[in-house]
């Protein structure tokens, strides 16, 4: 339990109202019971938290209440982002190898590091301090799993990858898969051999069922801090920079780079050997053909700069309205 005094000085933030008003939980305005925090980032959600049974309203404009107490932050989004751990821990794994798990001689577990049941631990593998394996992972030879990461169920990691610190990788991803290699030969696809890895820096999410391709020589690499929706499709020798965010059902060709703060969202396809500057934006159901340059915004397929695929669009809903003109004056 917390006072909105306590979570005010947490937050950095300012109490409006009795700062000794004692706090339970969290939860939306439609849900909020008294002695709940709710939070409103706009004024169509203040008015509703103001007339919900929360108790406390997290704010970042200049609002009022009559019958709330406030905690007026900076950002009340980050700040929402923040709280909530406050209230809803994550679970703790207690270090140790769970007795069904199945672990090479030859790996390094640090003793602070919690594996879990039916998994596999290969060949030289190292996994660093508090990292969790919540079961049925499979870690192949020769991979490094860094400090405080954690793989949620059926996470397959193959052979020689590198996961940084701090990583998440949820349910039935799987990490360093063959790329999609193959040379037609003599009537048939004769298979390239994909003996390269894949790089995870530090502070990458990744959601379920992704698949990222290890690279056929070098590494396919995945930037520092960069968030990974569900169902993505990364392919070999994929460089992607710092801080990007790729939505779900996206899938990036072979050879492809993206710089840092590349926003990529759902059901995207780009194709291979391009590249995408820094900060550039990519909207959803695009198809990506040509390189994109730093902080462009692409749509449409084949995408092209926002203002123009806009233009195209008012065009086209015009359209009707001229052929009926052009058949007027026809006939006329």
């Amino acid at each position: 339990m917390f006072t909105a005094a306590d979570l005010a000085k947490q937050l950095s933030g300012e109490v409006i109202g009795d700062g000794c008003v004692k706090i339970n939980g969290f939860a939306p305005a439609s849900s909020a019971r008294e002695g709940d925090l709710t939070f409103a980032e706009n004024e169509k959600f203040f008015a509703t938290a103001d007339q919900s049974a929360a108790s406390v309203i997290l704010v970042d404009g200049d609002f009022k209440s009559a019958n709330k107490v406030l905690i007026r932050v900076k950002n009340a989004r980050i700040a929402f982002a923040k709280v909530l751990p406050l209230f809803f821990p994550e679970p703790k794994f207690a270090p140790g190898i769970h007795p069904t798990a199945v672990v090479d001689a030859s790996a390094e577990i640090d003793g602070t590091a919690h594996i879990g049941p039916h998994c596999v631990i290969g060949e030289k593998v190292k996994i660093g301090a508090r990292t969790v394996l919540q079961g049925g992972n499979h870690i192949e030879a020769e991979s490094i799993l860094g400090q405080e990461t954690r793989l949620f169920p059926n996470v397959t990691v193959y052979f020689g990858s590198r996961i940084g610190n701090r990583v998440r990788i949820h349910a039935g991803s799987v990490i360093g898969s063959d790329g999609f290699g193959y040379v037609f030969d003599s009537g048939f696809h004769r298979k390239i051999p994909q003996i390269g890895s894949v790089v995870i820096q530090d502070d990458v999410e990744i959601g379920a069922n992704v698949a990222i391709d290890r690279g056929a020589l070098g590494p396919t690499t995945i930037g520092k801090g960069t968030k990974i929706d569900n169902m993505v499709q990364i392919a070999h020798n994929v460089t992607i920079g710092e801080h990007c965010v790729i939505i779900s059902q996206t899938g990036i060709a072979g050879s492809t780079k993206l710089g840092d703060y590349v926003t990529v969202a759902g059901q995207v396809g780009i194709a291979g050997h391009l590249k995408i500057g820094d900060r550039a934006t990519i909207a959803a159901q695009s198809g990506i053909m040509n390189d994109v340059g730093e902080g462009e915004k692409v749509w449409g397929s084949p995408a092209q700069p926002d203002r123009q695929m806009k233009r195209q669009l008012i065009s086209i809903q015009r359209l009707p309205d001229l052929l009926k003109r052009v058949a007027e004056l026809e006939k006329s």
